[in-house]
Protein backbone atom coordinates (compact mmCIF):
# COMPACT_ATOMS: atom_id res chain seq x y z
CA UNK A 1 0.00 0.00 0.00
CA UNK A 2 1.63 3.82 -1.00
CA UNK A 3 2.09 5.78 2.34
CA UNK A 4 -0.34 7.81 3.03
CA UNK A 5 -0.17 11.88 2.81
CA UNK A 6 -2.13 13.90 5.44
CA UNK A 7 -5.19 15.93 4.15
CA UNK A 8 -4.32 19.40 3.66
CA UNK A 9 -6.88 20.96 5.61
CA UNK A 10 -5.90 19.36 8.78
CA UNK A 11 -1.83 18.58 8.32
CA UNK A 12 -1.12 20.59 11.07
CA UNK A 13 -2.54 18.38 13.71
CA UNK A 14 0.67 16.75 15.75
CA UNK A 15 -0.92 13.61 14.96
CA UNK A 16 -0.02 13.33 10.71
CA UNK A 17 4.02 13.77 12.51
CA UNK A 18 4.27 11.80 15.33
CA UNK A 19 1.60 9.03 14.50
CA UNK A 20 1.48 8.89 10.63
CA UNK A 21 4.93 7.49 9.97
CA UNK A 22 4.42 4.25 12.28
CA UNK A 23 1.09 3.51 10.55
CA UNK A 24 2.44 3.70 7.28
CA UNK A 25 5.17 1.17 8.39
CA UNK A 26 2.37 -0.99 9.23
CA UNK A 27 0.76 -0.63 6.70
CA UNK A 28 3.48 -1.44 4.27
CA UNK A 29 4.04 -4.90 6.20
CA UNK A 30 0.40 -5.84 5.67
CA UNK A 31 -0.24 -8.73 3.51
CA UNK A 32 -3.91 -8.65 3.55
CA UNK A 33 -6.12 -5.71 1.19
CA UNK A 34 -6.79 -2.83 3.50
CA UNK A 35 -9.81 -0.70 2.91
CA UNK A 36 -10.89 1.54 1.82
CA UNK A 37 -8.60 1.87 -0.75
CA UNK A 38 -5.32 4.00 -0.02
CA UNK A 39 -7.04 7.40 -1.98
CA UNK A 40 -9.77 7.03 0.13
CA UNK A 41 -8.93 6.69 2.85
CA UNK A 42 -8.82 10.01 4.72
CA UNK A 43 -11.61 11.33 2.29
CA UNK A 44 -14.01 12.47 5.43
CA UNK A 45 -11.63 15.01 6.62
CA UNK A 46 -10.54 15.93 2.75
CA UNK A 47 -14.64 16.40 2.44
CA UNK A 48 -14.60 19.09 5.10
CA UNK A 49 -12.11 21.33 6.25
CA UNK A 50 -12.45 22.71 10.18
CA UNK A 51 -14.20 25.73 9.02
CA UNK A 52 -16.80 23.52 7.25
CA UNK A 53 -17.39 21.11 9.90
CA UNK A 54 -20.86 21.92 11.65
CA UNK A 55 -21.74 17.93 12.81
CA UNK A 56 -19.79 15.43 13.56
CA UNK A 57 -20.82 11.68 13.43
CA UNK A 58 -17.87 9.30 14.79
CA UNK A 59 -18.41 5.77 14.02
CA UNK A 60 -16.22 2.62 14.74
CA UNK A 61 -14.23 1.27 11.62
CA UNK A 62 -14.94 0.76 8.32
CA UNK A 63 -16.67 -1.73 6.60
CA UNK A 64 -14.51 -5.25 6.01
CA UNK A 65 -16.37 -6.17 2.62
CA UNK A 66 -14.56 -5.45 -0.54
CA UNK A 67 -16.47 -2.51 -1.88
CA UNK A 68 -17.90 -1.08 0.69
CA UNK A 69 -15.95 1.41 2.46
CA UNK A 70 -15.08 4.36 0.41
CA UNK A 71 -13.54 6.51 3.48
CA UNK A 72 -16.59 7.96 5.11
CA UNK A 73 -17.86 6.24 7.96
CA UNK A 74 -21.36 4.44 6.92
CA UNK A 75 -21.33 5.58 3.65
CA UNK A 76 -21.31 3.65 0.62
CA UNK A 77 -20.89 4.08 -3.48
CA UNK A 78 -24.86 4.51 -4.67
CA UNK A 79 -24.55 1.57 -6.68
CA UNK A 80 -24.21 -0.63 -3.46
CA UNK A 81 -26.69 -3.34 -3.02
CA UNK A 82 -28.06 -4.48 -0.30
CA UNK A 83 -26.73 -2.27 2.03
CA UNK A 84 -24.53 -2.52 4.89
CA UNK A 85 -26.89 -3.57 7.53
CA UNK A 86 -25.46 -1.01 10.14
CA UNK A 87 -26.84 1.34 7.17
CA UNK A 88 -29.95 0.41 6.96
CA UNK A 89 -30.45 1.24 10.68
CA UNK A 90 -29.45 4.36 9.91
CA UNK A 91 -31.41 4.53 7.47
CA UNK A 92 -34.33 2.85 9.96
CA UNK A 93 -33.81 5.44 12.33
CA UNK A 94 -33.79 8.23 9.90
CA UNK A 95 -37.16 6.63 8.55
CA UNK A 96 -38.17 6.85 12.08
CA UNK A 97 -37.10 10.00 13.03
CA UNK A 98 -37.60 12.37 10.31
CA UNK A 99 -40.82 10.54 7.70
CA UNK A 100 -37.88 9.78 5.26
CA UNK A 101 -34.12 8.63 4.27
CA UNK A 102 -31.90 8.46 1.33
CA UNK A 103 -32.13 7.00 -2.12
CA UNK A 104 -29.12 4.96 -1.90
CA UNK A 105 -26.34 4.64 0.59
CA UNK A 106 -23.68 7.04 -0.96
CA UNK A 107 -24.12 9.96 2.24
CA UNK A 108 -21.26 12.49 0.25
CA UNK A 109 -23.55 14.80 0.22
CA UNK A 110 -24.12 14.96 4.11
CA UNK A 111 -20.49 15.79 3.79
CA UNK A 112 -21.16 18.85 1.18
CA UNK A 113 -23.44 20.32 3.97
CA UNK A 114 -20.69 20.24 6.99
CA UNK A 115 -21.08 16.72 8.64
CA UNK A 116 -17.75 15.50 9.09
CA UNK A 117 -18.64 11.12 8.82
CA UNK A 118 -15.40 10.42 10.76
CA UNK A 119 -14.52 6.47 11.95
CA UNK A 120 -12.23 6.09 15.73
CA UNK A 121 -9.90 3.56 13.08
CA UNK A 122 -9.15 4.33 9.28
CA UNK A 123 -8.32 1.05 7.93
CA UNK A 124 -9.49 -2.05 8.24
CA UNK A 125 -7.96 -5.72 6.75
CA UNK A 126 -10.78 -6.67 4.46
CA UNK A 127 -12.95 -9.83 6.00
CA UNK A 128 -11.52 -8.87 9.57
CA UNK A 129 -13.64 -5.88 11.13
CA UNK A 130 -11.97 -4.08 13.54
CA UNK A 131 -8.92 -5.58 12.65
CA UNK A 132 -6.36 -2.48 12.74
CA UNK A 133 -7.70 -1.37 16.50
CA UNK A 134 -3.90 -1.45 17.46
CA UNK A 135 -2.35 0.32 14.69
CA UNK A 136 -2.76 4.08 16.51
CA UNK A 137 -5.34 5.39 14.38
CA UNK A 138 -7.02 6.69 17.80
CA UNK A 139 -4.99 9.02 18.30
CA UNK A 140 -6.50 11.25 15.53
CA UNK A 141 -10.24 11.88 17.11
CA UNK A 142 -8.80 13.68 20.32
CA UNK A 143 -6.46 16.53 17.96
CA UNK A 144 -9.50 16.35 15.90
CA UNK A 145 -11.95 17.03 18.35
CA UNK A 146 -9.62 19.49 19.94
CA UNK A 147 -9.34 21.61 16.46
CA UNK A 148 -13.32 21.75 16.21
CA UNK A 149 -13.36 23.42 19.59
CA UNK A 150 -13.13 26.90 18.40
CA UNK A 151 -17.05 27.12 18.35
CA UNK A 152 -20.12 25.41 18.98
CA UNK A 153 -20.43 22.25 16.73
CA UNK A 154 -22.68 18.92 16.85
CA UNK A 155 -21.35 15.85 17.42
CA UNK A 156 -22.78 12.43 17.65
CA UNK A 157 -21.45 9.65 18.90
CA UNK A 158 -22.30 5.74 17.96
CA UNK A 159 -20.97 2.79 19.96
CA UNK A 160 -18.78 2.48 22.80
CA UNK A 161 -15.26 3.54 20.79
CA UNK A 162 -16.73 6.63 19.66
CA UNK A 163 -17.76 7.59 22.97
CA UNK A 164 -14.60 6.53 24.58
CA UNK A 165 -13.79 10.24 23.29
CA UNK A 166 -17.02 11.87 24.43
CA UNK A 167 -14.56 13.75 27.77
CA UNK A 168 -12.72 15.51 24.77
CA UNK A 169 -16.03 17.22 24.21
CA UNK A 170 -15.97 19.66 27.93
CA UNK A 171 -17.33 22.57 26.15
CA UNK A 172 -20.94 23.45 27.39
CA UNK A 173 -22.04 24.95 24.21
CA UNK A 174 -21.31 21.57 21.93
CA UNK A 175 -24.24 19.64 21.36
CA UNK A 176 -22.90 15.80 22.44
CA UNK A 177 -25.08 12.95 21.55
CA UNK A 178 -24.08 9.34 22.87
CA UNK A 179 -26.00 5.79 21.67
CA UNK A 180 -25.63 2.29 20.88
CA UNK A 181 -23.63 1.52 17.51
CA UNK A 182 -26.20 0.99 14.75
CA UNK A 183 -24.91 -2.00 14.26
CA UNK A 184 -27.29 -5.26 14.03
CA UNK A 185 -25.56 -6.33 17.54
CA UNK A 186 -26.01 -3.28 19.21
CA UNK A 187 -29.49 -1.42 17.23
CA UNK A 188 -31.64 -1.99 20.06
CA UNK A 189 -30.00 -1.53 22.66
CA UNK A 190 -30.65 2.71 22.52
CA UNK A 191 -29.98 3.47 19.28
CA UNK A 192 -33.41 2.90 17.43
CA UNK A 193 -35.56 5.36 18.94
CA UNK A 194 -32.82 8.16 19.47
CA UNK A 195 -33.56 10.48 17.12
CA UNK A 196 -30.35 12.31 16.77
CA UNK A 197 -31.23 14.18 13.24
CA UNK A 198 -34.04 15.37 14.15
CA UNK A 199 -32.45 16.63 17.50
CA UNK A 200 -29.59 17.70 15.39
CA UNK A 201 -31.14 19.74 13.11
CA UNK A 202 -33.56 21.47 16.19
CA UNK A 203 -29.62 22.61 18.06
CA UNK A 204 -28.46 23.76 14.65
CA UNK A 205 -31.62 25.99 14.09
CA UNK A 206 -31.44 27.25 17.98
CA UNK A 207 -27.73 28.48 16.77
CA UNK A 208 -29.08 30.26 13.59
CA UNK A 209 -27.59 27.38 11.41
CA UNK A 210 -29.59 26.36 8.24
CA UNK A 211 -30.54 22.18 9.02
CA UNK A 212 -28.72 19.37 7.75
CA UNK A 213 -30.88 17.70 4.68
CA UNK A 214 -30.36 14.38 5.91
CA UNK A 215 -32.61 13.03 3.19
CA UNK A 216 -32.45 14.31 -0.67
CA UNK A 217 -28.70 14.48 -2.45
Amino acid sequence: MPELTPPAAWAHLPFFRDRLPAINAALECEARTILPPRPQVFAALESCPPDDVRVVILGQDPYPTPGHAHGLAFSVAPDVRPLPRSLGNVFKELQADIGAAPPNGDLRFWADQGVLLLNDVLTVPAHDARGHRKLGWQELVPEVFDALSDRPRAFILWGKDAQRHADRLCADAHLVLQSAHPSPLSARRGFFGSRPFSRVNAWLRDQGQPPINWTSP
